[in-house]
């Protein structure tokens, strides 16, 4: 329906990203934030500039009594997600707002809130440049942490869903991961917000909780009311405004289909990923926070096959000590032991931004300062993670993988520093474990033409698909004009992946897939019949890709990669998984299954009758 026609009581449709699976339905709670100009300047005498700084400080303690008091309330029950709560009471004295307002209002003598505005936007203009989405949208947190100093600076109480009377949708402009965590009672059945993304804080938080949610849904203000009924779809991410009669029945349905479905597939979490004629493929989990490891094993995963360290170095005045990622790491390997954890050591740098680190602006980010190679030029960042890591070997079962590989010489310089670790720690006394399995992630067209070599160096392979993709084909995924040249099937990149599995292979070493891939069951079979040894996905992939991986046959997926490699343009490949598919997996593709094959291929929605008109896909951050 045009815009134009769309009146005040007519059904709607919103599109977002699906953050959180499941359908409800029920009235939304609006809660009124709306992106706008908060406020206007206003110039200060001279006298009156110590008060407004006062003023402010008050405003940032309040709201640090405030978060304490949040985190004191679930301490208990969530314990793991404090340290979310800890970085936002850290950012409440992050340089970036807290020094830079108190700064700007001293110096231009201006309003507290006028100050605090400024001095957000330049925060955002420096995460702006960021490629990597897990790293950009962590400028929610600061926004999060600003929205809750500008509600201390107008009087505002931060206190939404305490008095609720009936179960409601919440939407909203954003939501804090607090917000979330308030969220946990029978009153609130979902939510959905214009901020946010699928790596988001908030998205974490609702999938490990089972709040069903859709985040980035684009002005929800002109088009939302409080008590609009609405259908909120965490699958698709769709939410349907007043829907339609037929509309009601039909989600209502779905919501049962789903239930049901959801039973069923449950039942593979605990089970085996083997096919019919006896081959296992180790199945695990890609996290980023501790508190997502009880959900991994939860849904299935023997192991966490990549944990991206990233996030413990974001949003800090200062970088991690040794002993604070000691700990975390700890935490982590006991709480999945006896299964294995494969850390992915630090990859930023070049257009990853991490706050307490100083920005390098380059020109073409993604082949410049990063990864590895942002490590190995910053020895000391790169020590004390490696110092940290060894000592929590003794803790639980450890992989270390290195991210961007692109030559023999990277892998070598780094077993130089990993020997100088070790000597360093045998001197001190620490134990660890020397033997601790080191990997490489494959990424890059250069590490896969010498992946024979490269296997003589390491103990196992983890290829990332979304970047070797993206190296290979020459494609920007997050430019517009070529995001649909992105193409998992062209015969290059499965040309690719045969060339490293056999490399690895002929070496002795496992070799699994960390990126999008590994979860999208359009490909499993694809990747069954390569050789894959693991595949490591999102958590709640697991049981979808368990389910299908015991309705199939280890010779059946090598016939179907002979004539995959057979085809000579991914388009060839698509039509003949399209025809294959249905046949051999009609529970999965199948008229009356759950998921339907997309002409593209792409990423299927997990957990979801699939419907058939309108639905956008979105691709989940890289691995």
């Amino acid at each position: 329906m045009p815009e134009q026609m769309q009146g005040e009581g007519l059904p709607l449709t919103l599109s977002g990203i699906g953050a959180s699976p499941g359908i409800v339905i029920g009235p939304v709670l609006f809660l009124g934030r709306r992106k706008k100009k908060r406020h206007e300047r206003r110039s200060l005498p001279p006298g009156e500039v110590e008060g407004e700084i006062s003023r402010f400080r008050k405003a940032v303690d309040d709201c640090e009594r405030q978060l304490q008091e949040v985190r004191q309330q679930f301490s208990r029950q969530f314990e793991g997600y404090a340290s979310l709560i800890d970085t936002h009471m850290l950012m409440l004295r992050d340089h970036m707002l807290y020094d830079r307002s108190l700064e700007l209002i001293g110096k231009e003598r201006i309003d507290a809130e006028w100050a605090l505005e400024k001095a957000l936007n330049e925060a955002r203009e420096a995460f702006k440049s960021i490629d990597d989405p897990y790293l950009r949208e962590r400028v929610l947190d600061v926004e999060q942490v600003s929205e809750r100093i500008f509600g201390k600076l107008r009087g505002k109480q931060v206190d939404r869903f305490a008095d609720l009377e009936e179960q409601v949708i919440v939407a909203a402009y954003d939501l804090t991961p607090e917000d979330i965590l308030q969220m946990r009672n029978e009153k609130v059945l979902g939510f959905f917000t214009e901020k946010g993304g699928e790596t988001s804080h908030i998205a974490i938080i609702a999938r490990t909780l089972g709040i069903p949610s859709v985040v980035g849904v684009e002005d929800i203000y002109p088009r939302v009311s409080s008590g609009d009924v609405a259908i909120l779809d965490g699958s698709s991410g769709r939410v349907f405004l007043r829907p339609t009669g037929e509309q009601l029945t039909l989600y209502s349905d779905l919501r049962h289909q789903l239930e049901r479905s959801t039973e069923e597939v449950r039942l593979y979490r605990k089970l085996s990923a083997e096919t019919v004629d006896g081959l296992r493929i180790k199945v695990e989990a890609n996290i980023e926070m501790v508190e997502e490891a009880g959900q991994s094993l939860e849904y299935g995963a023997v192991g966490i096959g990549l944990f991206r360290s990233e996030f413990y170095y974001i949003s800090r005045k200062e970088l991690p000590t040794e002993e604070e990622l000691l700990e975390l790491y700890r935490r982590l390997l006991i709480s999945i032991a006896p299964a294995c954890v494969s850390i992915r050591t630090l990859d930023v740098g070049g257009d990853k931004l991490v706050s307490c680190m100083a920005a390098n602006h380059e020109t073409n980010p993604a082949l410049g300062l990063r990864a590895i190679r942002f490590s190995l030029r910053e020895p000391g960042i790169f020590f004390t993670q490696l110092r940290a890591l060894y000592r929590a070997s003794v803790y639980g079962n450890l992989r270390i993988m290195f991210p961007m590989i692109s030559s023999v010489c990277e892998v070598k310089k780094i077993k130089e520093v990993i020997r100088q670790v070790q000597k360093e720690l045998r001197r001190e006394g620490h134990p660890y474990h020397e033997t601790t399995p080191i990997g490489i992630m494959i990424e890059v067209p250069s590490a896969v033409s010498t992946a024979d070599v490269l296997a003589q160096e390491v103990d196992f392979f983890s290829i990332g698909t979304n970047d070797l993709i993206q190296y290979a084909l020459a494609i920007d995924r997050s430019n517009e004009h070529v995001a649909h040249m992105y193409e998992p099937l062209h015969p290059a990149v499965i040309r690719m992946i045969k060339q490293v599995v056999d490399a690895g292979h002929e070496a002795g070493i496992e070799v699994g897939i960390c990126g999008e891939m590994a979860g999208d069951i359009c490909y499993l079979p694809l990747l069954l019949g390569l050789g894959l040894d693991q595949l490591s996905m999102h958590p709640l992939a697991i049981p979808y890709i368990k389910r299908m991986i015991r309705a199939s046959t280890a010779q059946e997926a090598e016939e179907l990669v002979e004539q995959i490699l057979e085809c000579s343009s991914a388009q060839e490949a698509h039509d003949f998984l399209s025809s294959y598919l249905p046949r051999k997996y009609p529970e999965e593709f199948g008229a009356d299954g759950i998921h339907q094959v997309r002409k593209s291929c792409c990423t299927v929605t997990m957990n979801h009758k699939l419907m058939r008109n309108g639905e956008k896909s979105r691709r989940p951050a890289e691995g």
